[in-house]
Parts: C-alpha cells; structure tokens; sequence
C-alpha cells in the first residue's frame, strides 16, 4: 500500500522539476535575447523583451522607463559593442524569475569607446507565456 501512495508523490516531483527546468530553460534563452538585441540596438526585440513597466536601473544610479532603455540603446547613446556574461544563476518562484550574473562589456556610448564589468539582477516576470524584463539593477564590482 505504501507503494501504491509513494508512486504518485515520485511523479508529482518530476513533473514539477521538469516544469522548473522549462521555466528556467525558456529564462536563459530571454537572457541571450536580451543580451542579443542590446548588442544589435534591435529596437522591436528590445521592445518584445520588456515589460511596459520596465524598471531600469544603472550602476550611477540613473532609472529608466521601458521608452528610455529602448530609445537610448537604438541611438547609441548606450551602445553595446560586445557584452559577455558569466556566473549566471536563475531563480523561479511562480512566474517570477530572479537572475544574477557579471556582465562584462565592451561599450561606445555616444562614439567614446569603454568597458564595463557590473554585477547584474534582472527580474523577469511571465504574462500569456512569455518571459519579459520587469526591472533590471546593476552594481559596480566592489573595491578590494
């Protein structure tokens, strides 16, 4: 009879472990959208990426609106030649997803060339089964 009631249980936890694999699967992929369409100044992927309510926050503390984020990246005045991340982490917790990572940058923000290297938190939130960017914060690597 234990068997019998154990079976069930075993089966609910794959299938919710395989959902959370789905969910974190389809998370990484808006990841490398987002990071794909920064890159290319790709104004209708930027658009489809983000949430209306976009919250966009630099490491000098400046916050942009969904409009602002996108429009800066297609002009150029935040240009993203080339950006690598790394030591990314992803965390669902219903249709929330809460990502982690370093985002190192090659930059030519408004023709002056630079690099950045910033700890990122994004926050993305799932709506009729798509995974857009909610808010967004970077930090500066601490000083050691």
């Amino acid at each position: 009879m234990k068997r019998l009631l154990l079976f069930p249980v075993v089966c609910l936890l794959l299938q919710f472990s395989y959902a959370q694999s789905k969910d974190e699967a389809a998370v990484t992929q808006a990841v490398e959208n987002l990071r794909k369409a920064m890159v290319d100044g790709d104004k209708a992927a930027l658009e489809k990426l983000s949430d209306n309510r976009l919250s966009y926050g630099h490491s000098n503390a400046n916050l942009e609106d969904k409009a602002t984020f996108v429009g800066n990246i297609v002009s150029g005045k935040s240009d993203f030649v080339k950006i690598d991340l790394s030591g990314q982490t992803i965390t669902i917790v219903g249709n929330t997803a809460i990502v982690r990572h370093v985002l190192d940058a090659e930059t030519n923000d408004g023709g002056k060339p630079g690099t950045v290297h910033l700890r990122v938190l994004l926050v993305w939130a799932k709506e009729g089964g798509q995974w857009k960017l909610l808010a967004r914060q970077a930090v500066k690597e601490p000083v050691k």
